[in-house]
């Protein structure tokens, strides 16, 4: 890590209330010990950092780095061929009758040891940080026993030692019921769920708790039963709240201050009320969206008016979201979902580091860490405008090129 000044730049500092997206023309950027200490215009450098060692950056856009506040990426195996059989006709009954769905993904999961998860995760990790990401969230949630679920979420600290991002990993327990525990919910959580929460807890694995609250998963009452040991142990919570069906998820999330409420195609009025009123950051999840054929979308216009920040990720997975790409994610928020594309950048940058509670990233300000994506673009438009195309330049973590 070097002290640099980094000249000729228009700055994209992603700071509300100010000029769209926060756009600063002729613009610098000062990095020293790995923290932003001057964000603005050139003409305004102080002199004693305008003696720094300086890199011309060509007039590109600088940008927050990007942040991937929802994915699912260590996992096992594939569900390739159940999408092939979707295509081909298949109804969900039929795939899960053949051994599909997440019951496959379990047992592929189960079947690899941490060393082989971390392996497989690693490709999808390299994805996202060649479009300029330097956070992620990483759940657990596949294994669905005490063991398996540890061993998801040691892989996923491994991440942060064998790439140059960081991780924040969320305890999905609660994401659904395996095999063994078929028609017996409340058993499953009483004797693994719980119980492996307060393993990984103890093992230092968990940033936060997650849940599943939905029909095919749990009901909110046996998701606060987790929210209440979460707390107890002093954990941030988010949700997967709304996607199939509205049982009042999200409400029951920002009524316990939860970090964020996630999908929300199903989310109502009283919904957004509580998120608002909480705070809650509403993660919207366009991949799945698109993968599952959905008509739905999430009420973006309500979210909107009432105030709640709007984070968006890739939903990285094997059954709904097999996508790696961020920046596609951001695309299909805008055609998806209506975002404008400074709405999809705030997305992936200042409301996705709200997401996860990071207070050191999202913009371009002094005193943040040193996390800045350099693009190949003239206007921030660009990035949510552009499809299958990656304009990356530089990638800078923690003030290292």
């Amino acid at each position: 890590m070097s002290d640099t000044l980094l000249t000729h730049l228009t700055l994209a500092t992603m700071l509300p209330g100010g000029a769209p997206y926060g756009l600063i023309p002729d613009g610098a950027i000062a990095l020293r010990n790995g923290r932003i200490d001057f964000a603005g215009p050139a003409a305004d450098l102080p002199a004693n950092l305008a003696a720094l060692p300086a890199r011309d950056c060509g007039g590109r856009l600088a940008t927050p780095s990007l942040i991937d506040c929802h994915t699912h990426v260590v996992f096992g195996g594939d569900r390739a061929r159940e999408f092939e059989m979707r295509q081909q006709g298949a109804s969900y009954q039929d795939i899960a009758k053949a051994g599909g769905g997440i019951v496959s993904t379990v047992r592929a999961t189960r079947a690899l040891t941490e060393a082989d998860l971390l392996a497989a995760a690693l490709p999808r990790v390299d994805a996202l940080i060649a479009e300029g990401v330097t956070a992620i969230e990483v759940k657990s949630g596949y294994g669905l026993s005490i063991a398996d679920e540890l061993k998801m979420l040691r892989a996923a600290t491994r991440i942060a030692d064998a790439r140059p991002i960081r991780v924040h990993r969320s305890f999905l327990g609660a994401h659904a019921i395996p095999p063994e525990y078929a028609g017996r919910p409340d058993a499953y959580l009483d004797e693994v769920c719980l119980p492996a929460l307060m393993a990984a807890h103890a093992e230092g694995l968990v940033d936060s708790v997650d849940g599943f609250c939905e029909g095919i998963a749990f009901s909110p009452d046996q998701i606060a039963l987790v929210f209440d040991r979460a707390q107890a142990l002093g954990l941030p919570l988010r949700l997967h709240a709304e996607q199939l069906s509205n049982l009042g998820g999200a409400a029951l999330a920002a009524q316990r201050g939860a970090l964020s409420a996630d999908h929300l195609e199903y989310l109502d009025g009283a919904g957004i009320a509580e998120m608002a009123r909480a705070g809650t950051v509403a993660v919207l999840l366009p991949g799945a969206f698109y993968t599952l054929h959905e008509t739905r979308k999430p009420p973006v216009e309500g979210l909107r008016a009432a105030g709640v920040p709007m984070a968006v990720a890739t939903d990285c997975n094997p059954g709904t979201s097999p996508m790696t790409s961020i920046l596609l994610a951001m695309n299909m928020a805008a055609t998806f979902f209506g975002l404008t594309p400074e709405e999809a950048l705030a997305g992936a940058t200042r409301h996705a580091a709200r997401a996860l509670g990071l207070t050191d990233c999202g913009t371009l300000a002094p005193g943040m860490r040193g996390d800045i994506a350099l693009w190949n673009v003239g206007h921030p438009a660009e990035l949510s405008y552009r499809i299958g195309f990656n304009p990356l330049h530089t990638r800078i973590f923690g003030g290292t090129l």
